[in-house]
């Protein structure tokens, strides 16, 4: 219940944000068409003729208003799941003092109702496409030009551990940060000895474990934190390593590994495709490849990459001007062509990656260590 009230609190921050545009553009679409009705009774049929191109584009608009209508009541269901949370966590509050006092069964069902369609909501909600990437927040100088940092994005509530490795190649070191806040202020971390180097700077920390490419070959490492054993390791068939097909930077990149909403992710290349990029779902648990998408895009001429929401974003450079540029979705297995421009504050990207707890990139910028906010565009089913 504490984990649901916490993603409703951040279900709620968004959607309200969102919810004065959709309510504004309602007020706008709504005087727009009474306007046009005004125009249409004033005058005579042969100055009403001037309007008729107007107003067939205001017949495209209306039948965003019932979208706009369905949106607002969305909103409303995420306040509704505050008020419903807070009322099953005041009765197992309430079990507490008094075993026996509550039908367990039913404030069990509740709960499981209540979990089921708060992630039907934020299936519709929470998802989006890229729109805007916020100017960058410098939370951290050191290390060299190269390397990566990160949050586990399904840590438990209050967990704000960092995840630091410098470095793409030759160090097995991994520094563990207490909070954030330890992070930016302090030298107060843990050193975990990895059973071998890495290779490139895409690894990422997904519930407890690490997952990085060992050093010189096409092998993922599944590492668990909390027994130093690795839980699984498996070869990345086909998949050029060794700088191979590293992203424009170089540095090992051959393999990117990534997680967003839907998992874990793997950005790779391989012959059979050209040399362009390869984009598989894996099994966090086995490693085993669940599907794989082959783009048209070069992985040489990338400068880095990201998912959100089942969505392959890739960088047009890593060094001077950059912005997003190219999007692959793995639902409709097509691509686009965008413009979203991404400050490179410090001139050398090495490592981009995209939080969904937070809604944030993480990024590894010429010794600097940064967040951008992202504002995804909410498609509504």
């Amino acid at each position: 219940v504490q984990n649901m009230s916490q993603s409703i609190e951040v279900l709620d921050r968004r959607t309200q944000r969102d919810l004065q545009f959709v309510e504004k553009m309602e007020v706008q679409l709504k005087g727009l068409e009474t306007k046009f009705q005004q125009v249409e009774d004033g005058h005579e049929s042969n100055w009403a003729k001037q309007y008729q191109s107007i107003k067939a584009k205001m017949e495209e608009l209306r039948p965003l208003i019932p979208v706009l209508e369905a949106y607002k009541a969305d909103a409303l269901l995420v306040r509704q799941f505050k008020e419903e949370a807070a009322n099953v966590t005041e009765l197992l509050g309430s079990m507490q003092e008094q075993l026996g006092g509550v039908d367990y069964q039913e404030v069990h069902s509740r709960v499981l109702d209540l979990e089921e369609r708060l992630r039907a909501c934020m299936q519709r909600l929470a998802c989006g496409k890229l729109t805007g990437i916020s100017e960058p927040v410098t939370i951290k100088t050191s290390g060299s030009r190269f390397g990566s940092w990160m949050t586990d994005p399904l840590a438990a509530a209050g967990d704000s551990r960092v995840w630091y490795m410098d470095g793409y190649h030759n160090n097995r070191f991994v520094r563990e940060y207490p909070s954030m806040y330890d992070f930016m202020t302090t030298d107060n971390f843990t050193s975990h000895r990895l059973p071998h180097p890495w290779s490139g700077t895409g690894q990422v920390v997904y519930n407890g474990s690490i997952y990085f490419n060992k050093f010189q070959s096409h092998t993922i490492i599944k590492f668990d934190f909390s027994t130093s054993l690795i839980s699984r390791s498996r070869q990345l068939d086909f998949a050029g390593y060794n700088n191979m097909y590293h992203y424009a930077w170089g540095g090992h990149s051959d393999i990117d590994l990534m997680v967003d909403e839907g998992g874990l992710w793997a950005v790779y290349a391989t012959n059979q495709n050209a040399g362009n990029i390869v984009l598989s779902q894996l099994n966090p648990n086995t490693l085993q490849i669940v599907r794989s998408w082959t783009t048209n895009h070069p992985k040489r001429s990338a400068g880095e990459a990201f998912m959100i929401c089942g969505m392959l974003y890739v960088t047009n450079g890593y060094s001077g001007g950059t912005k997003v540029y190219y999007a692959y979705s793995t639902n409709s297995s097509t691509y686009e062509y965008i413009d979203i421009p991404l400050t490179n504050k410090y001139s050398h990207l090495s490592m981009l990656d995209y939080n969904p707890r937070d809604r944030a990139l993480y990024a590894w910028n010429n010794g600097h260590q940064v967040l951008y906010n992202v504002t995804l565009h909410h498609i509504i089913q």
